[in-house]
């Protein structure tokens, strides 16, 4: 067996499809030579990984199944497929249980590499339904991948209205916030407005009259006018608060 070559050794393989596989897996594809058809396929890919794990799946002349991974027969196949099915459902569970924008973008993340592993695996399998148009098994292969591609479709989409919706929210809700924080400076600066003259002459000139209580139950007068303003401080405080109508 060439160094190069990533099937099993024991496979007994056309050399051509040897010849054609490097040191890397290389995209999804079928290979077909005298009769038997190479399936080469990606493992459910992670977003991070830069370099996709290959599973390879052989076929012979009279119909029978050898696998990379799992048990080999064209059930290998199927839990292939399964495993892109069980991640689906945990994408699926992970939209439902989202609660804001960073838990729709990170299953966007995740799905967007799977998806396109799906759209690639159901065309590889295209054409090996059209090399071997009389196996009914590969039809059904061909068949559960588009199913499996569909579903990925419809959950990112899923995704992106939900995270669209979420941004609408909240964009409307600062919104409001904003027009409650616009109208309370508005009451404020009137407030500014109508007491600063008084206040800054009566900084510049005093308002120390005589009135005949600096000497009264001191200081009892003090903490009455301090009552009396924290009274009309809180006054003043709930009229602030009050939302725009």
């Amino acid at each position: 067996m060439p160094e190069s070559s990533l099937l099993p050794a024991t496979w007994n393989v056309p050399t051509e499809f040897r010849d054609r596989l490097g040191k890397q897996v290389g995209r999804q594809r079928t290979m077909i030579a005298e009769g038997h058809a190479l399936i080469i396929l990606h493992a459910p890919p992670n977003p991070d990984e830069m370099n996709r794990k290959g599973r390879f799946f052989w076929r012979e002349p009279d119909g029978t199944w050898h696998a990379s991974e799992f048990k080999g027969g064209p059930d290998a196949l199927n839990q292939h497929l399964d495993e892109f099915q069980q991640l689906l459902e945990e994408f699926d569970d992970k939209i439902d249980e989202a609660a804001s924008s960073l838990d729709y973008l990170e299953v966007l993340n995740h799905l967007g590499p799977v998806y396109r592993a799906l759209c690639h695996m159901t065309q590889a399998l295209q054409n090996a339904r059209e090399a071997i148009p009389k196996d009914k098994l590969i039809i059904d292969f061909r068949d559960s991948a588009y199913r499996l591609e569909r579903a990925a479709e419809l959950l990112i989409e899923d995704a992106k209205n939900a995270l669209d919706y979420v941004v609408a929210r909240q964009a409307e809700e600062q919104s409001r916030v904003s027009a409650r924080i616009e109208m309370s400076s508005h009451r404020l600066n009137l407030l500014i407005a109508y007491f600063f003259p008084i206040a800054t002459l009566s900084a510049i000139f005093g308002s120390n009259f005589q009135h005949g209580y600096e000497q009264y139950q001191t200081p009892w007068p003090f903490w009455i006018m301090v009552s009396m303003g924290l009274a009309l401080g809180f006054v003043i405080h709930i009229f602030l608060k009050r939302g725009p109508r």
